[in-house]
């Protein structure tokens, strides 16, 4: 038929061209589910191994608002520092497949769940390193600051979970291909009629370790102070709502001192 778009290949981008193959990275998919995780296990969204001798951190930035129930309706909240959730916990014995820094064997994750005006997404995020024994042995923090029902934006607070991560091989999306290797194939992918075919890649869209951003925009890596590129550390997205955030994607410098890190989230 006359201006007919062809379908695109059942295979994926691993069969139909070789040198795709070579840029996968392991990854660890977290495979959260809903639970009661307990303070000394992995999870998303539960209660932290908090050191007692470490106050809860807060978002000090200004205009914190929501949507509260209401979408339509932009709930405007007081003005002022809110203690933030607990997004993620990770022990070293659960991903071996991540580097942890020398003497750490806990990795947690934190951050604002409200909506700011300056930037419309979580932000603040904050990210610790530590040890867990040190932690047991100072004691821990009797109680974490509470949130209360319509406070938060929901979308922004996973629901506690337990993690049962597995490895997986993880290439990367159209986006992170390398321009040479891009511009080739588009080429070799273009359609009679001028467009080109994007056939599915093997990129893993979900929350994990290491391997491979699912951008949903062109990719925005991080390069730290010292000109380096970061490496990926771990994606949140697929388990949060996240509004219309694509995802919350870190980065890490393993090679400068004090393991540098940044984040980035895009849209749909």
């Amino acid at each position: 038929m006359p201006g007919h778009t062809p379908e695109p290949p059942a295979t994926d981008l691993r069969s139909l061209i070789p040198e795709y193959a070579g840029l996968a990275r392991e990854t660890t998919l977290l495979n959260p589910e809903p639970g009661e995780p307990g303070v000394r296990e992995s999870s998303l969204g539960g209660e932290l191994l908090w050191p007692a001798d470490e106050s809860w951190p807060y978002c000090a930035q200004e205009d914190h608002w929501t949507y509260g129930s209401d979408w339509r309706n932009r709930t405007e909240i007081v003005p002022g520092a809110v203690p933030m959730v607990p997004i993620l916990q990770l022990f070293a014995k659960d991903v071996p497949g991540l580097d942890f820094p020398e003497g750490k064997d806990l990795l947690q994750l934190v951050w604002c769940a409200l909506i700011h005006e300056q930037d419309p997404g979580p932000v603040m995020p904050q990210l610790y390193w530590r040890n867990e024994a040190e932690i047991l042995a100072g004691g821990l923090l009797s109680e974490m600051p509470g949130v209360s029902e319509g406070e938060y934006d929901e979308d922004n607070m996973p629901e506690p979970s337990t993690l049962s991560p597995t490895t997986a091989e993880d290439c990367p999306r159209w986006h992170d291909l390398p321009d040479d290797m891009r511009e080739a194939w588009e080429l070799r992918l273009r359609e009679p009629t001028g467009g080109i075919v994007r056939p599915p890649d093997a990129n893993i869209i979900g929350t994990k370790v290491g391997g491979w951003p699912a951008w949903t925009q062109p990719a925005d890596w991080p390069d730290c102070e010292c000109g380096h590129r970061m490496e990926h550390l771990l994606t949140i997205t697929g388990d949060i709502q996240l509004g219309d955030c694509g995802g919350v994607y870190f980065f890490h410098c393993r090679r400068c001192p004090g393991l540098p890190w940044d984040w980035r989230f895009d849209c749909h």
